[in-house]
């Protein structure tokens, strides 16, 4: 077997999209959300994606990457392990000395031609670590918790275009903007803001390609059904899933000891988790 194939993130990419389901991406910032996508992902014998962004690499650095993966590797289902937003080409750099199963290289600070000389050297690099590659065409609004908000403009992924990026750059994944946005979404939502006509196009356009979700906070479970029919196979998600260990965190710091507010929130941060993967139809597909 050779690569991409030998890539985790890629089996599991592979499985969800012939048999019809999708990944959670679910972004995580310490080990109480490390250990709450394992447990949520071994009870529900579903596989994962676990995600940190380019904050981690600096703030908590290698040996806790190292955790993350260990821990990923070690589970009793298949889980990856993968690298969200790597926006600064540094910062690419340096996650490809980390050991990732994946890398999102998000190119969006640049042209559409220089995005896909710069994606289609890192894919090259990157092959040879046996790491994959998401990418963005195009750029989507808003921020995120790990991420710098650049107040740069949204552009949009088209539908004629994006063939010929997949060809150049050789990605594995592709990040599509198409009215979604990073951040909770303006009045009216993801049904109001999606250009859902664009989403089936640029599926049309690559359907053999796995598509990325970005943007889901809120996201209504119809509408992230409705993504999935439009060849949405891995669907990040970040806030929505953590919104109630943060609310307990928050309600219960100065009442209870550290080894049960860590016990008691990964629980509450898990089972939110187990919530998704039920939306998302990965329960049982380990």
């Amino acid at each position: 077997m050779s690569f991409p194939h030998t890539n985790r993130t890629y089996q599991i990419f592979s499985k969800a999209k012939a048999e019809g389901y999708a990944i959670g991406g679910y972004c995580v910032y310490n080990a109480e959300g490390v250990l709450a996508v394992i447990r949520a992902a071994e009870r529900c014998r579903s596989p994962a994606l676990i995600q940190v962004f380019p904050w981690t690499m600096h703030n908590q650095g290698l040996p806790f990457v190292k955790f993350i993966v260990e821990a990923a590797h070690s589970a009793s289902v298949p889980i990856a392990v993968h690298l969200d937003h790597c926006i600064q080409p540094a910062d690419v750099e340096l996650a490809l000395t980390f050991p990732f199963d994946s890398i999102m290289v998000d190119g969006s600070l640049f042209s559409e031609e220089e995005n896909s000389k710069y994606v289609r050297d890192i894919v090259k690099r990157a092959a040879e670590k046996n790491i994959t590659i998401e990418a963005e065409i195009g750029r989507m609004e808003g921020c995120e918790d790990g991420l710098p908000d650049l107040g740069l403009d949204e552009i949009l992924t088209s539908p004629d275009t994006v063939a010929h990026f997949i060809e150049e750059t050789g990605i594995h994944f592709l990040a599509p903007s198409f009215g979604n946005v990073h951040g909770p979404y303006p009045p009216g939502g993801a049904e109001k803001w999606w250009q859902v006509d664009r989403l089936a196009g640029i599926h049309k356009a690559i359907p053999d390609i796995p598509l990325v979700l970005h943007g889901t906070h809120p996201l209504s479970d119809e509408m992230v059904k409705l993504s999935m029919t439009m060849g949405m196979v891995k669907i990040n998600q970040n806030r929505t899933v953590r919104e109630n260990y943060m609310k307990f965190i928050g309600d219960n710091s100065s009442k209870l000891e550290l080894t049960k507010l860590q016990e008691q929130g990964v629980e509450i941060y898990s089972r939110e988790v187990e919530r998704f993967m039920g939306v998302a139809g990965s329960v049982g597909k380990a």
